[in-house]
């Protein structure tokens, strides 16, 4: 008996493990989809292509946020970002946010 309850609990634990999983994959691909906006500065992927624009790619998702939310208060000032913020929803600036984050830089010593 205890077995088959184990096995239920750990039924139960992954259907929600994987129901959390897809709106997180959902986020990851609208956020995908939005910074095609951004990768005339930050690139593609996240890493700059201009000198004066910084990496996006890995970078934790409550630090995007707070950045575009900054940008779009007008708190941070930055003549481009603050145009471009200013038209970015909290589920824009959410859904950028995780795709930046989700995006894996390696690190290595010279």
């Amino acid at each position: 008996m205890w077995a088959t309850r184990s096995a239920r609990t750990w039924c139960w634990i992954a259907a929600l493990l994987i129901s959390a999983a897809v709106p997180a994959a959902q986020a990851n691909e609208a956020g995908r989809t939005k910074s095609a906006a951004c990768s005339a500065c930050h690139g593609r992927l996240g890493l700059a292509t201009l000198p004066d624009a910084p990496n996006l790619a890995g970078q934790p998702a409550i630090y995007v946020e707070a950045q575009l939310k900054a940008y779009r208060s007008g708190a941070r000032q930055h003549p481009v970002m603050n145009v471009v913020a200013q038209y970015l929803s909290d589920a824009d600036i959410a859904a950028l946010a995780a795709w930046y984050a989700s995006l894996k830089v390696e690190v290595k010593e010279p």
